[in-house]
C-alpha cells in the first residue's frame, strides 16, 4: 500500500470530520485540513485536491488543496475528473499522457486518481483528486482507501 496505514489515516480523516457543519464558508475550512491530511499520507504524489460542483453542474471548480497551481474550471466532458464526476466512479489512470482528453495542469504529471464526492441522494458535489509524477503510482488499494475516505468526507459534508 502507498498510503501509510490505512486504517490509522481513516482513524484521523475520521475524527477531523467528526462535527462539521455543511456552511459554505466551514466546507472550504474542512476540505483545506482534509487536503492537508491527503498531502502528509500520501506518498509519491505532486498535487493533492478537490473540485466542487459548481451550481449549474456544467463544470467543476477548484477547491482546496495542496500542490502547485492548478486550473480552476474544468469542464465535465474533459479530463480525469469530468470522467469521474460523469460515471460516478473512479478513474485510475496510470499513465495520464495517454488518457484522451487529458487536461495539464502541471507537466510534471504521470498518473492520476480520482475519486466522485456523492451525496445520500446520489449526486456528485465534486471530486478528489490526486496526482503523481510517477507513472503507475496508484495501486486498486490506493483507489479503496481514498473512496472509503471520500464517503467519510461526503457525509460529513452533505448530509
Amino acid at each position: 500500500m502507498h498510503v501509510g496505514t490505512g486504517s490509522s489515516f481513516l482513524e484521523q480523516l475520521s475524527a477531523i470530520t467528526e462535527g462539521w457543519d455543511g456552511s459554505i464558508e466551514r466546507r472550504y475550512c474542512h476540505l483545506s485540513n482534509v487536503s492537508a491530511l491527503l498531502n502528509q499520507y500520501l506518498e509519491k504524489i505532486n498535487w493533492v485536491g478537490f473540485y466542487l460542483m459548481r451550481e449549474d453542474r456544467t463544470a467543476l471548480v477548484l477547491g482546496p488543496f495542496q500542490g502547485k497551481v492548478a486550473c480552476t474550471d474544468i469542464s465535465l466532458d474533459r479530463g480525469v475528473c469530468g470522467l469521474a464526476a460523469r460515471s460516478k466512479q473512479s478513474v485510475r489512470v496510470d499513465d495520464v499522457h495517454t488518457f484522451p482528453g487529458h487536461i495539464a495542469c502541471d507537466s510534471a504529471s504521470r498518473s492520476e486518481l480520482v475519486v466522485p464526492l456523492i451525496n445520500k441522494n446520489g449526486d456528485v458535489l465534486g471530486v478528489l483528486d490526486v496526482d503523481s509524477a510517477q507513472r503507475g503510482r496508484f495501486a486498486e488499494d490506493d483507489q479503496h482507501l481514498l473512496e472509503r475516505a471520500a464517503k467519510i468526507i461526503s457525509q460529513a459534508l452533505w448530509t
